[in-house]
């Protein structure tokens, strides 16, 4: 009772005073916090005392370097923390009665979290205008959703705070005590995350009563804090994971809801992340690329969706943000009719290998090929590089390719304790497979049966002899168009198949890249690990899944000297989610390899004059790429943007020139959008790879999808007195 008591007491006012009188110096946060412990007590109203103590912790946080003695500082951080908790305590007493109130409160518990360190400081100042109060008497739809959306970020960037600067720590702590991982949320719930949370969930909720937004995600509640991010509809067993999805072995027949997006993702049936990753990771990429329905969802509707594992249910995501997620037995007629055989049936995709030039057994310069080589004599990651090496010099580098036909010569090769070729051995499998499936053995049988032999495969090929020719050559370019021998310069090595970037199915991430590899075994080893890549669990599944000619792939490699960018990441050239075709959507990461593998990237939506944060960094760590070769790993710190306004003009720039050069150039759809892999070194942006950005028509166009998403009018508009 005396722990409860001390808890619950009010916040001793005049010690705060006396604190704060005790700092030497005279600063403006010092007379605000003196004038504040006496014009407020205990008693005065929730919704007067918040707005202060908001201004108060932002205030304590930016000028505390300007208190000279650590002692002093210390007293100033007590005394800000004495002021969280005082907001904390009155938060609960904030009732907003009208529309108006709730916004208020909305906005200063939001810049409360700059205050407490859940926002960095520049952060809140590129949000701070979206949710501000409004002073006139009415306000639109659309101007309430878009505060709606730039609140729940920011409840999301808070929590992802916590996560990255406590998520190492946890792991470790989790290994040898389980209950180490309930640490993070129980920060974020004692924190002004909390309040905010919940404030935007009413919001949420108002918001869809008025715009007929109906979320049914099993009748749980907070539904207002789901959201859609890619439109698609699946029908499978619901598989809820709290801990690390890392570790989880997933199916294509079920829908899983995680904390995190695993980087590594096999097909699943439909997906939902408390943490939505960044809009355009590879594992976003394919999701969206291949109708797989994907919403964000919060912790709380995590835990109340956990009591449905292992159920049977239909989850869909319509193309403007509506989530439906109800037991398979509440299904209406139409939404079985999208699982008939007539209705689902999926046409796979056949790659097209009728053109493909085999013969070409010699190592190519980058420069002497473009787009026209895609699938014939190189994946499209070279032949779109060799397109951009032409198009912008100055901005790609040089690069050497290892076309399809070098690959299939050393397949042809005996395959040792087999009797045969590689090729040979793997055309087999594919038809011991074929012809298991027609005597009826079972699909997943099949599979494994497949992966085994794949396993024996992708060990053989990375156990292979090079033939000496090819070694001699690959030493002889690397002089030639490096200008180094072979294990002085760092390089890439980049798998680059003829079953990526398709029209239908884009393959982002599926095979592997060797990054910054410098010595000469290293680099031929590679190579062999390259080949190897697309016959890993992964990559088959995703191919399985969605190609009727899996067995057909074939790797190339692009060899590119290393970068050692300051930060790096993606560019799509249209709005993803919101914005227009003309608009720019990016992701970057600190270092290299940003944003592709789903860090938690600074994301922007960037139009002719002006650049919209849609989530701040959250990566606490980043690669760089020493000359000496490998990676290095450090530690950052996220006070400051990672784009500056000269990155994003450069980035306004290029994309104008690829919209215009690349559809000439290359004879494609004008109106195509792009998805570019770039990364700056000192302000200099270099250009990595290019590929279509590929939408799934079917579900961008479904006449369910559409049926279920709201029919609103964001010009209408509400009364700002509305009573809630």
């Amino acid at each position: 009772m005396a722990t409860l008591n001390e808890y619950y007491a009010p916040i001793n006012l005049e010690r705060l005073k006396n604190q704060v009188a005790s700092i030497k110096g005279d600063f403006d946060v010092k007379q605000q916090l003196l004038k504040f412990t006496t014009d407020f007590d205990n008693n005065t109203p929730a919704y007067d005392v918040i707005p202060e103590i908001s201004d108060l912790l932002c205030n304590i946080r930016t000028q505390v370097t300007q208190v000279k003695k650590a002692s002093e500082r210390l007293t100033l951080l007590d005394v800000s923390l004495k002021l969280e908790e005082m907001l904390l305590k009155k938060a609960a007493d904030w009732e907003p009665e009208d529309l108006r109130d709730l916004l208020d409160k909305n906005y200063y518990l939001s810049y409360a979290t700059a205050g407490t360190g859940l926002l960095e400081v520049w952060e809140w100042e590129e949000v701070a205008s979206v949710i501000a109060p409004i002073n006139y008497t009415t306000v639109s739809l659309a101007e309430l959703n878009s505060i709606l959306n730039t609140s729940r970020s920011i409840v999301q960037w808070s929590a992802a705070m916590a996560k990255a600067n406590y998520d190492a720590v946890v792991e470790k702590y989790a290994e040898f005590e389980p209950l180490a991982t309930g640490f993070i949320d129980d920060r974020v719930r004692s924190s002004v995350a909390l309040p905010l949370g919940k404030t935007v969930s009413e919001l949420g909720d108002f918001i869809s009563n008025k715009s007929n937004l109906e979320n049914d995600v099993m009748q749980i509640d907070e539904q207002s804090a789901i959201h859609g991010l890619n439109p698609g509809y699946a029908l499978g067993e619901l598989v809820v994971v709290s801990g690390n999805p890392d570790a989880v072995e997933v199916s294509n027949k079920k829908i899983y809801i995680f904390k995190r997006p695993p980087s590594d993702l096999k097909p699943v049936a439909g997906i939902a992340t408390v943490d939505e990753g960044n809009l355009v990771s590879h594992v976003q990429l394919l999701a969206r690329n291949l109708g797989i329905p994907n919403a964000a969802l919060s912790d709380k509707n995590l835990e109340d969706l956990q009591e449905f594992n292992g159920k049977e249910v239909f989850y869909a995501v319509s193309n403007k943000g509506t989530v439906i997620l109800k037991p398979a037995d509440e299904m209406t007629s139409e939404e079985k009719a999208l699982f008939s055989s007539e209705e689902r049936k999926q046409t796979k995709i056949a790659v097209p290998i009728e053109k493909i030039q085999l013969d070409q057994k010699s190592i190519l310069n980058m420069r002497d090929i473009d787009a026209s080589a895609s699938g014939i004599l190189s994946g499209p990651k070279a032949a779109n590089l060799g397109q951009l090496k032409k198009m912008f010099p100055d901005h790609v580098v040089e690069g050497l390719v290892i076309p399809f036909g070098i690959f299939r010569d050393h397949m042809n090769l005996p395959m040792p304790g087999q009797g045969k070729s590689y090729w040979e051995f793997l055309t087999e499998m594919f038809e011991t497979a074929e012809a298991k499936r027609q005597a009826g053995t079972p699909d997943a049988q099949v599979v494994d049966y497949q992966l085994a032999k794949l396993a024996t495969l992708r060990d053989a090929i990375n156990a292979m002899q090079l033939k000496p020719a090819f070694v001699s050559e690959l030493r002889n370019s690397f002089a030639s168009i490096f200008g180094k021998p072979i294990g002085q310069a760092p390089v890439f090595l980049r798998s680059d198949t003829n079953m990526e970037d398709l029209k239908e199915f884009t393959g982002a991430g599926l095979n592997l890249t060797l990054f910054n590899v410098v010595e000469e075994q290293k680099i031929l080893d590679g190579i062999k690990k390259v080949w190897a890549s697309p016959y890993t669990e992964r990559s088959f599944k995703w191919r399985q899944v969605y190609l009727s000619n899996p067995e057909n792939v074939f790797p190339s490699i692009l060899v590119i000297p290393s970068v050692d960018v300051d930060y790096s990441g993606v560019m799509i050239t249209k709005g993803i989610n919101e914005g227009t075709d003309e608009d720019l959507t990016v992701a970057f990461s600190r270092g290299a390899g940003g944003a592709v593998d789903g860090q938690a990237a600074e994301t922007r939506l960037v139009t002719a004059n002006t650049t919209k944060l849609l989530a701040p960094a959250r990566q606490p760590d980043y690669i760089r790429l020493p000359v000496s070769g490998g990676t290095k790993g450090y530690s950052t710190s996220f006070e400051a943007s990672i784009l500056n306004e000269k990155n994003i003009q450069s980035l306004r720039e290029v994309a104008e020139e690829i919209r215009s050069k690349i559809p000439e150039e290359t004879n494609s759809d004008p109106k195509a959008a792009y998805d570019v892999e770039l990364g700056f070194q000192d302000d200099k942006l270099w250009l990595f790879q290019i590929r279509p950005f590929v939408e799934n028509k079917n579900a961008l166009s479904n006449g369910y999808l559409d049926s279920i998403s709201p029919k609103t009018n964001p010009d209408e508009y509400i009364e700002m007195d509305s009573k809630l």
